[in-house]
């Protein structure tokens, strides 16, 4: 359960101007999708030029956006004066991702002055979600 925390005031225009800089983001083609304190959610459509040799999204690219997801729902919570910066994360792959796009849903655990803890679940969209993978992320909060 996240502690009781002021959001930033302007969370909203802090992530999405933070988001629309990540080049690696773009080149994932992932979206923001829901922005709330505490909580973000990224949105990856499949792509064959991100995919493994099998067919089913890389583990990286879901990966990728389960550790953004955490890092910005970790920001929302963050001091205006800082910035997040993921120290520690483990994934467990549940599943092949194989759907025809993806959901990132990070969310923040507990919101600490120095570090939080966040976990993101990825669902595969392909009619009822199913959870293909989950990370537990250390978030570093840090002097911008």
């Amino acid at each position: 359960m996240t502690p009781i925390v002021e959001p930033h005031p302007d969370f909203r225009t802090r992530v999405q101007a933070s988001f629309s800089r990540q080049a690696f983001m773009t080149t994932l083609g992932a979206s923001l999708q829901l922005m709330e304190p505490g909580e973000v959610h990224i949105q990856l459509l499949f792509s064959k030029h991100l995919a493994q040799q099998h067919g089913y999204m890389h583990a990286g690219a879901i990966a990728a956006v389960a550790d953004s997801a955490n890092g910005y729902a970790a920001l929302t919570l963050a001091p205006a004066d800082a910035e997040v910066l993921a120290v520690e994360f483990k994934i467990n792959l549940m599943a092949p991702a194989s759907a025809p796009r993806f959901l990132a849903r990070g969310r923040v655990l507990r919101a600490g002055r120095r570090l939080s803890v966040c976990l993101a679940e990825v669902a595969a969209v392909n009619g009822p979600d199913q959870v293909i993978a989950t990370m537990l992320s250390t978030i570093s909060i840090r002097p911008a």
